[in-house]
């Protein structure tokens, strides 16, 4: 899959979607009015009501835009359609960690499922690049800040 494009689960797009809806048909209309409350209560240059809802809304269209984008470059994928032998997308993977001697289960997901807290990471991250393509007793190493872990796949499955 090429860099530009993102990988999303049917769930996780209709999650980002909902959430753009949102920010453009309630958060903005709320900051629109904040603006024009403000810009009434006179003089600009010293109207701290009015710059600070200016820069609320500055900020929330930057957040729309980036998700635009961001759905723009959505690829929906079929889980069904993955290859069962091997870490791909939306695949869930138990590993062994070499050097901790702990085992631990990760779930590769798109944008708008992440959950980091429930072991679901990004597909783009750099652990999920190191375990795509790894087969059951395959080690991958994989570089991160903290240097590099070896984990060896235990079991792949897709839900």
């Amino acid at each position: 899959m090429s860099d530009d494009r993102i990988p999303m689960t049917r769930e996780g797009y209709d999650k980002l979607k909902a959430e753009l809806e949102h920010m453009e048909t309630v958060e903005m209309v709320e900051i629109t009015k904040r603006v024009a409350e403000a810009r009434a209560l006179g003089d600009l240059r010293e109207n701290a009501e009015y710059h600070g809802a200016r820069e609320a809304q500055g900020i929330l269209q930057a957040r729309i835009n980036a998700l635009r984008h961001k759905l723009s470059r959505a690829v929906i994928v079929d889980k069904n359609s993955m290859p069962a032998n091997e870490v791909a997308f939306g695949a869930k993977v138990r590993v062994f960690d070499l050097d901790l001697q702990e085992e631990e289960v990760f779930h590769l997901v798109g944008p708008g499922e992440e959950d980091y807290k429930a072991n679901k990471i990004l597909i783009t991250s750099p652990l999920a690049k190191g375990l795509v393509g790894k087969k059951v007793g395959e080690i991958a190493e994989v570089e991160v800040p903290m240097g590099t872990l070896r984990l060896e796949i235990r079991e792949i499955s897709y839900e």
